[in-house]
This record gives structure tokens, C-alpha cells and sequence, in this order.
């Protein structure tokens, strides 16, 4: 590991023994600011206590602010448990005033002096951005590291000579903090990086709430941890305006939201909608894979017209007059009236399920009218009666559906699917070889690319109010299910109700008295709802259709777009972020890069970006490494594929004593990336042997929870480990170039290459 760094830009940065009495002074400080923090603490706390014990009595106006006091209570005690680590990490001392302390929150002491800036703050920004040839008012910036409520040393950067005294200048002192951070061993989660915010970053987390901002960035670079931690300083900058609208997370995987779900409550949010594109759609599981093909098809804008053209098609006009019997009455179904129906529906705007209430009311009063001519009733108010009589008839409920006929997304789109004749009709301009790509039977699973094509139809049909009922009354069920569990669990655990009390009139009460919705819990079940910004990580994947449905969710067009054109998966690469984004490219965007890498070693760095390049496929936007290390990149060539099995059990057994020497023993990380499709080939052999099934061992099936993981080069998109065993880097390459740069540019520490088969032209073994 590199020593401390000492360059113009980032000042001086004293020896690596911190004296005892730097740490000392700062350890007051952290207790009395600690200490505060128990006393805000326990203060909610009882607040919270006292306003549940008030019960469900008074008006409703009443019981309705006390909900809203104890959701307010409730978030903050969470707010102020999740900040508990590491919770002061900075130190500014300025020319003309005390020094600033700088901190995950804000806080003051109980007489309303400041103990704590929140790092957010434009009092903060020095912080992160003054620099020995532009210090403002800095003289000294500190670094203060703890683990719990201790302080284990300090690092002090000088960046104002003048304003320095003996006292000061004979206490500087540490190692540098970033260059810790980056070596320290990975622990399954990614850790904010509230404390090592880089100048770039820093710029990029403060940029502007509007417009669209496209942030790139190379492996390594931090891009996640920068679109984290930019939505936390808008919902901060913009509270008024974000608490009420949202923030939406758009991430690649279900095990990348995992690993990365500590970091927004660690820096004092919580509120934020996090999913990925298979999850986007309340009520939709997209749990199916399909041919890269496919997917790209699918993910086209020509799929707009396709189904607004089968949505239209869901109106017809009866080729000739269809008789209908109400009550031994025969009435007569006249295209031209069925024509002059559609014509009013379709000018009210509304979707085509909501647009069918003016249709069928239009018809409903035409066929009356004729009914109560054919019955001699001129009075308005029998005619009530005839309505009720029309209404009801089986052949005129049969002929108005047949007309307009309603339906659900789901069902559309897979009558689409199964139906060659349909989809003809319908994408008849699209080639055959194409439409024969979309056919498959009724029943089949989702895949990610259809959930923005139910979005697009959902949008186009409107809601089913008899499919939204019976979706509510099952999820309803579900959920009262769960707090009859939870109450129950609550019974047992604190010997609750002596028998007097069941968990079905627990889980009752709660119902009845239970905080309201958050925003964010709100908006999850809501596929209408509007978010007020919208982060999307890993963005190079998107396709266009999966853009329309995102900036459906955001009409102020504010997003925070993060990811790198070199990692696009499979073999259709995008050279720009204009032909990525699409739609949402015509609207107001600005373009960030980030240009170094704080993850990977040089060496792995410079063996990707040489493969890329051989492949044809050099990084658009290139990154130069932090730093490196000895030893970062080593090959293992086998003589032939039946010794990868053995090869790989020694190769990872040695890794991960490697780590438990330099780090303690089960400390870091290890990930086995293998070609997509043969995570199992691998697996079977390391969990046969003992110590390597303790190591593959996990609790809820979450791989990010084991010391050891095998994943494939996609599963692996946006993770991090010490040390990653590419296997068969030529076979990872069929995937496309963009898979091989992506599993080679993961590891902190060491990149090991084990292979049978020819390696990628531009490797150098």
C-alpha cells in the first residue's frame, strides 16, 4: 500500500504514528458529541412512548396528528440509530473562527451551539473541496478515524503555511485516509465514503437539482457511491421540495440494492424508493431470461406504435346491425352508432379503460332510447327502469365488450405474444424474422424487457377496476396475514395479552392505529406516482423503452444518471450517452466525468483496458488508477478444462488464507466470476470440501452475506471484492466485450486468471 500522499493538491500529510495527545483532544470532543446524541436519542424515544400510550380515542383530527407525531418521533430514533457509526469523521480549522467539526448529521448542544456540520452542508463543502493552492479560509483539514465511539488517529492535511503556528505544525499527523480506505478488506456491503469524498466527486454530489445529469465513470471510480450520496444531499439542499414527491433508485440487480442498502440510512436517509427495472411495476415479477435478441427488440421505440396499435385495436365497429335481446325485445346495434361512440370516448383523452365508460354510457342511452320507443314510455323517469333493464341484458353486455372490449396489460401483451395473427396485424412493418423472435405461449414468465412494455400499456389502457379489485383484496390478504404473523411473534416474545389478547385483535388495532404510510412506502405501491428525482445507476444497460417508463415517473426531468459506456453488456455498444439515453437525451442534460480510479490496481486497470481496446472496444472515456499493488494480477494456465475444478478449490483456499494473514482470520472477500450459465459448475466442487462450504455459507440465500460467492460476469455488475478468480476470461468474453472489462475490474486487491482455453487477444498472461 502506497504511504501518504503529499502532492500540491491535497497538501501536506505528516507521519503515520498519530501522537497520543491528537488523539486525546479529539476523543473529548467525540464523547461530548456522543453523548448528545444518547441525550437526542432517549428524548424521541420517550416522546414516541408517551404518544402511543395515548391510544385510539379522540376525533379523527386528532388521532390523525398523533400518527403523524409518532411517524415523526419514529424517524428520527431510526435516523439517529443508523448514524451511530462513525458518526464525527472531520475536523476544519480556519483562520478566523473555532474549529468546525464536520459530521454525518447536524447537531447542537442543548444551549444551541453547534457541535456538528452535517456534511452536506455549504459550511462543509471546504471540507472536501479546499486544496493547499486554493485553502479559503483552511489552515489545517483533519481526519479523524474510530471505530465505535473511539478515536484510533488522526490525519492532518496543511494547506495554509502562513497561518500555521508551532503548536499546530508539531501536531500534524496520519496516515492518508483514503489510501486506508481503499485497502481496508471488503465486508459483503459497500460503505459510504462520506469521509473520503474526492474534490471531482465532491463537485458532481453538488451539482444542481434539475436538468439531467450523466455521470460516467470507469471502474473503480466511485459512481455509485457518488449517486448515493448526491441523493442524500439533495433530499437535504431540497427537502421541502423531495419529501413530498420522492426520490426513486434505479439499480442493476436485487443483490446490487442489497449491497448497497446501508449506505442511504447511514448519512441520515432512509426515504427512498429503491428497485430495479424487473421490479418497477407493482404487481410484476420479471423473474425469466431471454436471447440478447430479444431483449434489444423488445427494448426498441418502434414497440410504441406496436402497442398503441393493439390498444386500438381493442375498439372495433361491427361490420353490419347486431340484433340484441333485452326482455323479449329485440334492439338494434348500428355500426354508425357504435362509430359515433368511439369518436366521443376517444375525445375525452383518457385511457382506454376509463375511456370506456363514455362509450358504453353513449351506446347504453342510444339503446334506450330505442327500447323505450319499441315499450311507448315517454316518461324520464321510467326510463331509469330501462336503463337498468338494458344495462343488465347478457347479448348487450356481450356486444359492448366486443366493441370496447377492456383488459389489463398482462393480458394484452400476452394474447400479443401467443397470437402470430395478432401480432401481424399489428407490427405488420416489422420484419417476419423479428415478430417470430416475440412468439411464445401463454403463461411464460416475464422477462426485464416487458416490464417497460406493461408499463407503456398500462399507461395506454388505464386501470381495470375489476382486475385493480381483485389485485387489492389479494394484497390486502397478504398484508393482514403478515401483521396477524408480526403481532403474534410480538405476543410470544414480550408475554403480551395473558391470554385475554389474540394476535387477529393485536394486528386489528394496529390496523386501525398504526402509523400512516411513508412517502416512499406510498410510492412503491403506486405505479402513477411522480418522483421529484430520479437515480439510476448502471444506466449504459437501459433501452429506450425502459427510458420512457423512468421519465414517466419524473416530469420535472430531474435525474441523476450514473454509469460507463465501456461496461454495456452484450454486443451492441453504445459510443455516446446521447444514442443511450434516447427521449430522455432531448431534454436538458449535462455531462460529468470521473477520471480516477479509487478501486482497482494499476496493473488490473491497465490488463482490462488493453483487452477492451484489442477488442475493438477501447473505453470511450479512460481512468488512471490511485494506486497499485504488488502481486495485483496473476495467471494460472492448466493443461487442460477437466483441472479447473481442482485448480479453482487451491486457487481460492490460498486466497483466502492470503487474506486471513494480512487481514485476521475471516476478514475480505472472495468472488469466483465464472462464464453466464456455469455459476453450478464451480460450485458443487468448492462447497465439497469443509472449510471452503464455511466459507460459501450464507443466511436468507444472500451471496453478499458469505466470505465466498460464485457469480457470473453479469451478477457481478457494480460489486466489489478483495480478491476475484476470473475463470475462463475467453468464454466470459461471448457475453460481449463489456462482461470481461466488467469481471476483470472488480477486485481492491488481486485479479487471478485461471484458464484452459486461449486467453482474450490483448491479455498478457
Amino acid at each position: 500500500m502506497p504511504g501518504p500522499a503529499t502532492t500540491p493538491e491535497t497538501g501536506t500529510s505528516a507521519s503515520a504514528t498519530p501522537p497520543k495527545a491528537a488523539v486525546a483532544e479529539e476523543q473529548v470532543y467525540v464523547d461530548k458529541v456522543y453523548d448528545r446524541l444518547d441525550t437526542l436519542r432517549a428524548s424521541y424515544g420517550t416522546r414516541l412512548t408517551n404518544v402511543r400510550r395515548e391510544g385510539p380515542s379522540g376525533s379523527p383530527q386528532n388521532r390523525s396528528e398523533r400518527d403523524a407525531f409518532a411517524a415523526h418521533y419514529a424517524d428520527a430514533v431510526a435516523r439517529l440509530d443508523h448514524v451511530e457509526n462513525r458518526l464525527v469523521f472531520g475536523r476544519l480549522d480556519l483562520r478566523s473562527e473555532d474549529p468546525r467539526y464536520v459530521g454525518r448529521i447536524g447537531m447542537s448542544d442543548a444551549t444551541h451551539n453547534q457541535l456538528l456540520v452535517d456534511w452536506r452542508a455549504p459550511s462543509a463543502r471546504p471540507f472536501y473541496q479546499a486544496t493547499a493552492a486554493n485553502p479559503g479560509d483552511v489552515v489545517r483539514r483533519r481526519h479523524l478515524m474510530t471505530r465505535g465511539r473511539t478515536v484510533l488517529g488522526v490525519e492532518d492535511e496543511l494547506l495554509n503555511h502562513e497561518h500555521i503556528d508551532d503548536e499546530v505544525a508539531s501536531g500534524l499527523t496520519g496516515e492518508g485516509a483514503l489510501f486506508a480506505a481503499m485497502s481496508a478488506a471488503r465486508d459483503g456491503r459497500m460503505s459510504d465514503i462520506v469521509a473520503t469524498i474526492q474534490a471531482e466527486q465532491d463537485a458532481v454530489i453538488r451539482s444542481p437539482l434539475d436538468g439531467v445529469l450523466v455521470v460516467q465513470g470507469g471502474p473503480g471510480t466511485g459512481k455509485t457511491a457518488v449517486a448515493l450520496h448526491r441523493a442524500a444531499y439533495l433530499l437535504y439542499a431540497h427537502r421541502e421540495r423531495l419529501e413530498r414527491s420522492g426520490v426513486l433508485m434505479v439499480g442493476p440487480s436485487r443483490v446490487f440494492l442489497r449491497y448497497i442498502e446501508q449506505v442511504l440510512p447511514s448519512l441520515g436517509e432512509s426515504d427512498v424508493v429503491a428497485t430495479t427495472m424487473a421490479d418497477l411495476l407493482p404487481g410484476t415479477v420479471a423473474t425469466a431470461d431471454e436471447p440478447e435478441e430479444v431483449a434489444v427488440l423488445k427494448g426498441r421505440t418502434a414497440m410504441v406504435q406496436v402497442l398503441a396499435r393493439a390498444v386500438r385495436g381493442l375498439q372495433r365497429v361491427p361490420g353490419s346491425v347486431q340484433e340484441l335481446a333485452v326482455e323479449g325485445t329485440t334492439l338494434h346495434l348500428h355500426p354508425e352508432d357504435v362509430r359515433s361512440a368511439m369518436a366521443k370516448a376517444r375525445r375525452t383523452g383518457l385511457p382506454h379503460n376509463q375511456a370506456r365508460d363514455t362509450f358504453a354510457l353513449t351506446m347504453l342511452n342510444t339503446l334506450v332510447r330505442e327500447y323505450a320507443g319499441e315499450k311507448g314510455v315517454d316518461d324520464a323517469a321510467e326510463r331509469a327502469y330501462l336503463m337498468e333493464d338494458v344495462r343488465s341484458a347478457r347479448d348487450v353486455r356481450v356486444a359492448l365488450n366486443l366493441c370496447w372490449m377492456p383488459t389489463t396489460p398482462h393480458g394484452l401483451l400476452e394474447r400479443l405474444y401467443a397470437r402470430p395473427d395478432l401480432l401481424e396485424g399489428h407490427a405488420g412493418s416489422m420484419p417476419a424474422a423479428d415478430r417470430a423472435l416475440l412468439e411464445r405461449e401463454k403463461g411464460s414468465a416475464w422477462t426485464v424487457a416487458d416490464v417497460p412494455l406493461l408499463d407503456e400499456l398500462a399507461e395506454l389502457l388505464g386501470p381495470h377496476e375489476q382486475a385493480e379489485a381483485t389485485r387489492a383484496r389479494a394484497e390486502s390478504k397478504i398484508q393482514a396475514a403478515e401483521e396477524v404473523r408480526f403481532a403474534q411473534e410480538a405476543i410470544t416474545a414480550q408475554g403480551l395479552g395473558m391470554g385475554m389478547v389474540s394476535a387477529e385483535m393485536l394486528a386489528e388495532r394496529f390496523a386501525a392505529t398504526g402509523p400512516r404510510l411513508s412517502t416512499a412506502e406510498r410510492a412503491a405501491a403506486d405505479r402513477s406516482w411522480t418522483y421529484g428525482h430520479v437515480v439510476v445507476d448502471e444506466a449504459q444497460e437501459l433501452s429506450p423503452m425502459a427510458w420512457r417508463a423512468l421519465l414517466r415517473r419524473c416530469p420535472s426531468r430531474s435525474m441523476t444518471v450514473v454509469g460507463d459506456l465501456a461496461q454495456r453488456s452484450g454486443h451492441h455498444p453504445a459510443r455516446s450517452w446521447t444514442q443511450v439515453l434516447g427521449r430522455a437525451a432531448s431534454e436538458h442534460v449535462r455531462e460529468s466525468v470521473l477520471t480516477i480510479s479509487y478501486r482497482t490496481p494499476a496493473t488490473v486497470m491497465d490488463a482490462a483496458t488493453a483487452v477492451m481496446t484489442a477488442q475493438g472496444a477501447p473505453p470511450t472515456y479512460p481512468v488512471r488508477a490511485a494506486r497499485d499493488l504488488p502481486g495485483a494480477l496473476a495467471t494460472t494456465r492448466l493443461a487442460g478444462p477437466e483441472e479447473l475444478p481442482g485448480a479453482v478449490v487451491h486457487i481460492v483456499r490460498a486466497e483466502l488464507a492470503a487474506l486471513d494473514a494480512s487481514d485476521g482470520a475471516g476478514s475480505g472477500r472472495v468472488a469466483v466470476v465464472v462464464p453466464a450459465g456455469h455459476d453450478l459448475d464451480l460450485l458443487a466442487p468448492l462447497a465439497a470440501e469443509t472449510d471452503l462450504r464455511a466459507a460459501l455459507a450464507t443466511s436468507g440465500n444472500d451471496p453478499l452475506g458469505s466470505r465466498l460467492v460464485v457469480l457470473d460476469a453479469v451478477e457481478v455488475k457494480g460489486l466489489e471484492f478483495d480478491v476475484v478468480v476470473l475463470v475462463e476470461p475467453g468464454a466470459v468474453l461471448v457475453g460481449g466485450p463489456g462482461d470481461l472489462y466488467v469481471a476483470m475490474t472488480r477486485p481492491t486487491r488481486r485479479l487471478h486468471v485461471v484458464h484452459a482455453g486461449e486467453l482474450p487477444a490483448g491479455f498478457r498472461g
